[in-house]
């Protein structure tokens, strides 16, 4: 399991924690190996991707129960309701990046202790926000059309294939979703990596 926050002195003189994981060895020994003279860098990333992946099982997770249970995608008339579809994956965007922020600070980046944690916060919310809006976007204008197009394609698999609307549109929205946090994701590294955590080496 994870070994609790370790207190260790960083360049600043202040005393700053970290979480070690019983995958931290397998990072280093791959980032070593592949990374060469980048190896911390490929460490980083690699840290940041799983990090990546948790809080997209968190959003994922979110999204899946919000639109089963208190806002689902399309009405009562299977009319599509893209302000749930808003919503629902703004609620699961928020939590996720909250998972991802405190896991980021004290895993991916513990030697990043020359700025506050409020103002690391500060910068770490508006890379997101701006990651938010190019996914909102992107899930709001895909999401119907790839619920439409996943029906054709699984129904040239299987014939007996017929989704109810509500079902197609779920389809669609997990399907947006997906490459949304694709693309958002290095997004995301990039701008956190060069301004958030621009105090590593």
């Amino acid at each position: 399991m994870f070994r609790a926050f370790s207190s260790s002195a960083g360049k600043t003189g202040r005393r700053h924690h970290k979480v070690t994981t019983p995958i931290d060895s397998i990072i280093l020994a791959l980032s070593l190996r592949i990374g060469g003279s980048r190896a911390k860098e490929v460490e980083r990333f690699i840290k940041f991707a799983f990090v990546g992946i948790l809080g997209f099982v968190i959003d994922a997770g979110t999204v899946l129960v919000l639109q089963n249970t208190v806002l689902p995608p399309v009405n009562e008339l299977s009319e599509p309701l893209a302000s749930n579809v808003a919503l629902t994956q703004s609620i699961a965007f928020v939590l996720a990046v909250c998972s991802n922020f405190v896991w980021n600070r004290l895993w991916t980046y513990p030697d990043s202790r020359s700025q506050s944690a409020q103002r690391q916060l500060t910068q770490f919310a508006i890379v997101s926000v701006i990651g938010w809006a190019i996914r909102t976007l992107w899930i709001g204008l895909s999401y119907e059309p790839l619920g439409n197009l996943s029906t054709a394609v699984l129904s040239t698999v299987n014939a007996d294939y017929a989704p109810a609307l509500l079902d197609q549109h779920k389809v669609g929205t997990m399907i947006a979703l997906f490459f949304g946090v694709i693309v958002v994701m290095f997004w995301n590294f990039l701008a956190n990596r060069y301004w958030t955590y621009n105090d590593v080496e």
